[in-house]
Protein backbone atom coordinates (compact mmCIF):
# COMPACT_ATOMS: atom_id res chain seq x y z
CA UNK A 1 0.00 0.00 0.00
CA UNK A 2 1.09 3.59 -0.88
CA UNK A 3 2.24 4.97 2.74
CA UNK A 4 0.75 7.93 1.64
CA UNK A 5 -2.18 6.46 2.27
CA UNK A 6 -1.68 4.16 5.27
CA UNK A 7 -3.32 6.86 7.75
CA UNK A 8 -6.81 6.84 5.99
CA UNK A 9 -8.09 4.14 8.73
CA UNK A 10 -5.94 5.70 11.13
CA UNK A 11 -8.73 6.86 13.85
CA UNK A 12 -6.71 9.79 15.06
CA UNK A 13 -7.33 11.00 11.84
CA UNK A 14 -10.45 13.57 11.95
CA UNK A 15 -13.27 12.05 10.27
CA UNK A 16 -13.62 15.21 7.57
CA UNK A 17 -9.95 14.42 6.50
CA UNK A 18 -9.77 10.55 6.08
CA UNK A 19 -11.88 10.49 3.06
CA UNK A 20 -10.12 13.78 1.46
CA UNK A 21 -8.42 13.29 -1.75
CA UNK A 22 -6.81 16.63 -2.08
CA UNK A 23 -5.09 16.28 1.54
CA UNK A 24 -2.15 14.66 0.68
CA UNK A 25 -0.69 16.90 -1.85
CA UNK A 26 -2.08 20.05 -0.55
CA UNK A 27 -1.67 22.65 2.22
CA UNK A 28 -2.69 19.54 4.65
CA UNK A 29 -0.46 16.75 3.59
CA UNK A 30 1.86 18.12 6.15
CA UNK A 31 0.17 18.11 9.53
CA UNK A 32 0.28 15.42 11.50
CA UNK A 33 -3.04 14.13 13.52
CA UNK A 34 -2.95 16.37 16.33
CA UNK A 35 -2.75 19.26 14.07
CA UNK A 36 -5.22 17.55 11.72
CA UNK A 37 -7.64 17.26 14.35
CA UNK A 38 -7.39 21.34 15.45
CA UNK A 39 -7.67 22.82 12.38
CA UNK A 40 -11.13 20.25 11.21
CA UNK A 41 -12.57 21.85 14.39
CA UNK A 42 -12.79 25.25 12.61
CA UNK A 43 -13.02 24.00 8.81
CA UNK A 44 -16.01 23.27 6.94
CA UNK A 45 -16.78 21.49 3.56
CA UNK A 46 -19.09 23.46 0.90
CA UNK A 47 -20.64 22.72 -1.98
CA UNK A 48 -21.07 26.12 -4.66
CA UNK A 49 -22.49 25.55 -7.66
CA UNK A 50 -21.29 26.86 -11.32
CA UNK A 51 -21.15 30.57 -11.08
CA UNK A 52 -21.50 31.37 -7.91
CA UNK A 53 -19.15 33.74 -6.50
CA UNK A 54 -16.68 32.46 -3.67
CA UNK A 55 -14.90 36.15 -2.84
CA UNK A 56 -14.87 39.25 -4.05
CA UNK A 57 -12.16 41.73 -4.87
CA UNK A 58 -11.73 44.44 -2.61
CA UNK A 59 -13.28 42.71 0.24
CA UNK A 60 -12.01 41.88 3.78
CA UNK A 61 -10.87 38.50 4.21
CA UNK A 62 -12.46 36.48 5.91
CA UNK A 63 -11.52 32.91 5.29
CA UNK A 64 -9.03 30.70 2.88
CA UNK A 65 -10.24 27.61 1.70
CA UNK A 66 -8.85 24.16 -0.22
CA UNK A 67 -10.63 23.42 -3.77
CA UNK A 68 -11.28 19.83 -3.20
CA UNK A 69 -12.87 19.56 -6.43
CA UNK A 70 -14.04 21.31 -9.51
CA UNK A 71 -12.67 24.56 -11.40
CA UNK A 72 -12.58 28.35 -10.00
CA UNK A 73 -12.01 31.17 -12.01
CA UNK A 74 -10.10 34.29 -11.09
CA UNK A 75 -11.04 37.17 -12.64
CA UNK A 76 -10.29 41.19 -11.76
CA UNK A 77 -12.71 43.80 -13.35
CA UNK A 78 -12.15 47.11 -14.70
CA UNK A 79 -13.88 50.32 -13.64
CA UNK A 80 -15.68 50.24 -16.54
CA UNK A 81 -17.22 46.99 -15.81
CA UNK A 82 -14.94 44.84 -18.54
CA UNK A 83 -13.26 41.69 -17.06
CA UNK A 84 -10.36 39.81 -17.56
CA UNK A 85 -9.76 36.26 -16.11
CA UNK A 86 -6.54 35.60 -14.80
CA UNK A 87 -6.16 32.50 -13.55
CA UNK A 88 -7.94 29.21 -12.63
CA UNK A 89 -7.27 27.12 -9.90
CA UNK A 90 -7.81 23.09 -9.81
CA UNK A 91 -8.21 20.67 -6.72
CA UNK A 92 -5.63 21.13 -4.20
CA UNK A 93 -4.67 24.90 -4.82
CA UNK A 94 -5.24 27.38 -2.02
CA UNK A 95 -7.67 29.79 -2.53
CA UNK A 96 -6.99 33.31 -0.97
CA UNK A 97 -3.56 35.13 -0.62
CA UNK A 98 -2.30 34.49 3.26
CA UNK A 99 -2.07 37.42 5.67
CA UNK A 100 -3.83 39.58 3.00
CA UNK A 101 -6.44 42.03 4.54
CA UNK A 102 -8.57 42.29 1.56
CA UNK A 103 -8.97 39.92 -1.94
CA UNK A 104 -6.66 40.91 -4.49
CA UNK A 105 -9.41 39.00 -6.93
CA UNK A 106 -12.44 37.62 -7.57
CA UNK A 107 -12.97 33.92 -7.49
CA UNK A 108 -16.08 32.37 -8.92
CA UNK A 109 -17.15 28.82 -9.39
CA UNK A 110 -16.60 28.03 -13.28
CA UNK A 111 -18.02 24.28 -12.44
CA UNK A 112 -19.34 23.19 -9.21
CA UNK A 113 -17.34 23.55 -7.13
CA UNK A 114 -16.01 21.75 -3.42
CA UNK A 115 -14.49 24.18 -1.19
CA UNK A 116 -13.12 23.57 2.28
CA UNK A 117 -13.25 26.52 4.29
CA UNK A 118 -11.06 27.43 6.97
CA UNK A 119 -11.32 30.85 8.92
CA UNK A 120 -8.45 33.81 8.90
CA UNK A 121 -7.48 33.36 12.33
CA UNK A 122 -7.71 29.61 12.78
CA UNK A 123 -5.32 29.00 9.95
CA UNK A 124 -2.41 31.99 10.01
CA UNK A 125 -2.32 30.74 13.50
CA UNK A 126 -1.50 27.49 12.66
CA UNK A 127 1.16 28.68 9.64
CA UNK A 128 2.52 30.86 12.72
CA UNK A 129 3.23 27.31 14.74
CA UNK A 130 4.36 25.54 11.75
CA UNK A 131 7.17 26.12 9.36
CA UNK A 132 6.40 22.73 7.44
CA UNK A 133 2.68 24.66 6.63
CA UNK A 134 4.21 28.15 6.29
CA UNK A 135 6.75 25.93 3.44
CA UNK A 136 4.16 23.89 1.43
CA UNK A 137 1.94 27.18 1.19
CA UNK A 138 4.86 29.39 -0.65
CA UNK A 139 5.53 26.42 -2.49
CA UNK A 140 2.05 26.19 -4.21
CA UNK A 141 2.53 30.25 -4.01
CA UNK A 142 5.69 29.80 -6.30
CA UNK A 143 3.85 27.25 -8.24
CA UNK A 144 1.14 29.69 -9.40
CA UNK A 145 3.44 32.25 -9.71
CA UNK A 146 5.45 30.40 -12.39
CA UNK A 147 2.65 28.96 -13.94
CA UNK A 148 1.36 32.46 -14.24
CA UNK A 149 4.65 33.45 -15.98
CA UNK A 150 4.40 30.63 -18.86
CA UNK A 151 0.73 31.41 -19.51
CA UNK A 152 2.07 35.21 -19.90
CA UNK A 153 4.13 33.30 -22.69
CA UNK A 154 0.80 31.96 -24.45
CA UNK A 155 -1.03 34.78 -24.35
CA UNK A 156 1.98 36.97 -25.49
CA UNK A 157 3.80 34.36 -28.11
CA UNK A 158 1.75 32.25 -29.15
CA UNK A 159 -0.84 31.81 -32.41
CA UNK A 160 -4.87 31.41 -31.92
CA UNK A 161 -4.46 28.18 -32.93
CA UNK A 162 -1.70 27.35 -29.76
CA UNK A 163 -3.48 29.10 -27.77
CA UNK A 164 -6.76 27.45 -27.94
CA UNK A 165 -4.68 24.15 -27.99
CA UNK A 166 -2.71 24.84 -24.62
CA UNK A 167 -6.06 26.00 -23.12
CA UNK A 168 -7.44 22.64 -23.95
CA UNK A 169 -4.04 20.74 -22.64
CA UNK A 170 -4.48 22.62 -19.33
CA UNK A 171 -7.87 21.28 -18.79
CA UNK A 172 -7.09 18.09 -19.92
CA UNK A 173 -3.86 17.56 -17.36
CA UNK A 174 -5.36 19.81 -14.61
CA UNK A 175 -8.56 17.97 -14.22
CA UNK A 176 -6.83 14.54 -13.82
CA UNK A 177 -3.69 14.91 -13.18
CA UNK A 178 -3.11 11.33 -12.29
CA UNK A 179 -4.60 9.61 -15.17
CA UNK A 180 -2.39 7.84 -17.18
CA UNK A 181 -2.22 6.53 -20.90
CA UNK A 182 -2.90 9.28 -23.87
CA UNK A 183 -6.77 9.48 -23.76
CA UNK A 184 -8.37 12.29 -21.38
CA UNK A 185 -12.54 13.01 -21.42
CA UNK A 186 -13.54 16.14 -19.59
CA UNK A 187 -16.23 18.77 -19.39
CA UNK A 188 -15.11 22.26 -20.18
CA UNK A 189 -15.39 24.45 -17.20
CA UNK A 190 -15.81 28.03 -19.16
CA UNK A 191 -18.26 29.25 -21.57
CA UNK A 192 -16.77 29.87 -25.03
CA UNK A 193 -16.97 33.59 -23.78
CA UNK A 194 -14.80 32.94 -20.94
CA UNK A 195 -12.59 30.86 -22.94
CA UNK A 196 -12.36 34.00 -25.64
CA UNK A 197 -11.60 36.54 -22.51
CA UNK A 198 -8.86 33.95 -20.71
CA UNK A 199 -6.96 33.94 -24.27
CA UNK A 200 -7.38 37.52 -25.51
CA UNK A 201 -9.41 36.27 -28.68
CA UNK A 202 -12.85 36.72 -30.04
CA UNK A 203 -15.59 34.45 -29.23
CA UNK A 204 -15.63 33.94 -33.32
CA UNK A 205 -11.85 33.11 -33.60
CA UNK A 206 -12.06 30.29 -30.36
CA UNK A 207 -15.05 28.59 -32.24
CA UNK A 208 -13.16 28.12 -35.29
CA UNK A 209 -9.56 27.22 -33.72
CA UNK A 210 -12.15 24.30 -31.85
CA UNK A 211 -13.86 23.36 -35.03
CA UNK A 212 -10.26 22.96 -37.05
CA UNK A 213 -8.91 21.13 -33.82
CA UNK A 214 -11.96 18.84 -34.04
CA UNK A 215 -12.02 18.25 -37.81
CA UNK A 216 -8.34 17.13 -37.32
CA UNK A 217 -9.64 14.74 -35.26
CA UNK A 218 -7.20 16.12 -32.60
CA UNK A 219 -10.15 16.61 -29.80
CA UNK A 220 -13.75 15.16 -30.14
CA UNK A 221 -16.33 18.07 -29.02
CA UNK A 222 -19.79 16.27 -28.13
CA UNK A 223 -22.61 19.40 -27.72
CA UNK A 224 -21.39 22.34 -25.95
CA UNK A 225 -18.93 21.11 -23.67
CA UNK A 226 -17.79 17.68 -23.21
CA UNK A 227 -14.48 17.03 -24.96
CA UNK A 228 -12.45 13.87 -25.78
CA UNK A 229 -8.85 13.61 -26.06
CA UNK A 230 -8.05 10.69 -27.86
CA UNK A 231 -4.29 11.36 -27.87
CA UNK A 232 -2.79 14.31 -25.72
CA UNK A 233 0.36 13.89 -26.93
CA UNK A 234 -0.86 14.98 -30.30
CA UNK A 235 -2.67 18.31 -28.80
CA UNK A 236 0.57 19.50 -27.10
CA UNK A 237 1.83 18.81 -30.27
CA UNK A 238 -0.41 21.43 -31.03
CA UNK A 239 0.37 24.51 -28.58
CA UNK A 240 3.46 25.28 -30.04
Amino acid sequence: MDASRKDIHNSDIPVLCQSCEARHKGMCGVLDSVQLTALARSTRMIRYEAGAELAAESMPVESYANVMHGVVKLSKVLEDGRQQIVGLQFAPDFLGRLFSKENAVTAEAASDVDLCRVPKPALERLVAENPALEHRLMEQTLRELDDAREWMVTLGRKTAAEKVASFLYLIATQLDPAATGGRRVFDLPLTRTDIADFLGLTIETVSRQLSKLRADRVVIIIGIRHVEIPDLAALKRRCG
